[in-house]
């Protein structure tokens, strides 16, 4: 039986639409702005023109995005979200310049992977992610940021990729993140840790879809940075 007949009519049909649209309008941005460099250039400008001090950049895919959409406290001036859901780190690394180096911060939050391991942006492998992120630290450190990289968020699965073994390359590049910190000095903060339920999942309650942290699993996160921005005054 078809989802449109399945469904109450007058509901299945506009949420059908809805996301037929949302995936073509995505389709149609990786065509047209690939990075979606456009999604904050209004924001970089206003902020860049209002001469605002900016202390830390968080840049990331949409479980950054929501941080700021569901602990909006978190971010006081001084902490800017650059968060887009969906995005993989071609398109991140591709957005440093506009979105982080451009604002002058003195440190960068970097937490990537999860639409890399799903193929959000085309098939990538292990190799292509750590060239990426590792080009992300050195284009920060050479800007003189104070680099901290987060773990990748566990999830047992991906919704949108039915049948896609999660936990594995999720351990893979957490162990790498970990070790690059270490060997670059930058700040290793695993979200993984706090997050997980023992066997590569999010804990009961942490994500409603389990990929996307809710409030509580944000607040966890927190938490665990909290100490760390006091120390480095950001």
């Amino acid at each position: 039986m078809g989802m449109a007949a399945a469904l109450p009519l007058g509901t299945a049909m506009p949420a059908m639409a809805q996301n037929c649209r949302v995936e073509n309008d995505a389709e149609r941005r990786l065509h047209s702005d690939f990075a979606w460099l456009d999604r904050y250039a209004a924001d970089n400008r206003v902020l860049i023109d209002s001469g605002t001090q900016t202390g830390i950049v968080f840049i990331g895919d949409s479980i950054t995005q929501g941080w700021k959409d569901k602990r909006p406290a978190f971010f006081t001036p001084g902490r800017v979200n650059r968060g887009i859901g969906g995005q993989t780190t071609p398109q991140m690394l591709l957005r440093m310049m506009a979105d982080v180096i451009a604002l002058k911060p003195r440190a960068v939050h970097i937490m990537a992977g999860t639409n890399d391991i799903a193929g959000n942006s085309g098939p990538m492998t292990q190799a292509m992610s750590r060239d990426n992120l590792a080009a992300m630290t050195t284009l920060a450190r050479a800007h003189d940021m104070r680099v901290l990289l987060g773990a990748i968020p566990p999830a047992a699965r991906f919704p949108w990729r039915p049948g896609l073994d999660t936990r594995t390359p999720i351990a893979s590049l957490n162990r790498w993140l970990a070790s690059h910190a270490e060997q670059t000095g930058a700040i290793w903060i695993d979200y993984h840790a706090v997050l997980d339920d023992g066997s590569g999942g999010m804990k009961r309650g942490l994500a409603d879809d389990g990929v996307h942290p809710t409030e509580a699993g944000y607040a966890l996160m927190e938490r665990l940075i909290a100490p760390i921005l006091a120390a480095q005054q950001l």
